[in-house]
């Protein structure tokens, strides 16, 4: 047994009571979805990270088919650690064969996941990328299924997840106050996109918390770039391209950059990056030491104000370019 070093520090989570680290961890890549994680090092990246003061775990049943539900189970476990010390939020709705909201799947979800977790409840379940769904059928069916399972003790918290950003309006504005308890938003508050900003206020008067995931646009705002699927235009691949040779020309970390810029602003609880190694250099799976160096720096010296300054210029034809996502 042993205590965190608070490196990492700690925000409330809208009205829910939790108090989530700054930076997440995304446990996305330990389901081998950017390449192999052995199980060594998945349980040292959960564990440094822990003692690093990240409290805060993410996963879902759809990463890696869900290996990384299984392997973030056994990294926590190997913890040793009393359970009220660390967050989990898993997801429900998306798996490998596809969506399926209705609730008796999202019911049945939450009990493979807890098994796989090796959990006897979550701290947060979110139906996962809900523009994939019928918004209606989420609204009548699978938020009041998730409150039958918050009332016996499986959850704690209801969440949404997705990428357009008027999914969240739709249904916060069909629920009653109080159903869901956090959205978590991704690509859209970062260098290149913070359309999330202007719904800050609006999530604040529901008493929703905030979770913002890809800080990085995956993999956008990294010096190697984007994988080849990335939905991103073009022209705005081309301008972080741009950005990225910039920041390299002056011995600046885009990377660093963008993650520190996501943390910065203080009503998003948790920015959520993808770890699968203790120590590599930060990039669309920023790692643990990294993301962790990146927070501290922030918190004591601030940001570079001039180089966020320029390469936001370069970026600004782009400004708030995003792409399709969902079935609506």
């Amino acid at each position: 047994m042993w205590k965190t070093e608070s490196k990492v520090n700690l925000r409330e989570l809208g009205n829910t009571g939790l108090k989530l680290s700054s930076v997440g961890f995304g446990a996305s890549p330990l389901g081998n979805v950017f390449g192999p994680v052995s199980e060594q090092d998945a349980i040292a990246s959960v564990r440094r990270a822990f003692h690093l003061g990240i409290n805060f775990f993410d996963t879902s049943p759809y990463y890696g088919g869900t290996l990384s539900e299984t392997m973030l189970g056994k990294s926590l476990k190997a913890l040793e650690v009393p359970r009220n010390e660390y967050i989990v939020s898993t997801k429900c709705g998306r798996y490998a064969d596809g969506f399926d909201f209705s609730a008796e799947r999202v019911t049945k979800s939450i009990d493979e996941s807890l098994a796989r977790l090796q959990l006897d409840y979550v701290d947060i379940l979110q139906c996962h990328d809900i523009e994939f769904g019928n918004l209606d059928q989420i609204v009548s069916e699978t938020i009041p299924a998730l409150q039958k399972l918050k009332e016996v003790g499986k959850i704690r918290h209801i969440g949404i997840t997705g990428l357009p950003l008027e999914v969240f309006t739709y249904v916060l504005d069909r629920v009653p106050p109080g159903t869901v308890d956090v959205i978590l938003s991704y690509c859209h508050y970062s260098v290149n996109d913070t359309t999330l900003e202007d719904l800050l206020p609006y999530l604040k008067s529901k008493g929703v918390g905030v979770i913002s995931a890809s800080p990085l646009a995956m993999g956008l705002l990294t010096h190697n770039g984007p994988p080849e699927w990335h939905p991103a235009s073009p022209e705005l691949k081309s301008a972080c391209k741009d950005a990225a040779n910039y920041c390299k020309e002056k011995g600046k970390n885009i990377s660093k950059l963008a993650m520190q810029f996501s943390l910065s602003n203080r009503g998003i609880s948790s920015v959520l990056v993808g770890m699968n190694s203790v120590r590599q250099k930060i990039g669309c799976c920023g790692q643990v030491e990294e993301n962790v160096a990146a927070a501290v720096e922030l918190a004591i010296f601030g940001m570079d104000v001039g180089i966020l300054r320029e390469v936001e210029a370069i970026l600004e034809p782009v400004k708030n370019q995003t792409w399709p996502s969902g079935i609506q």
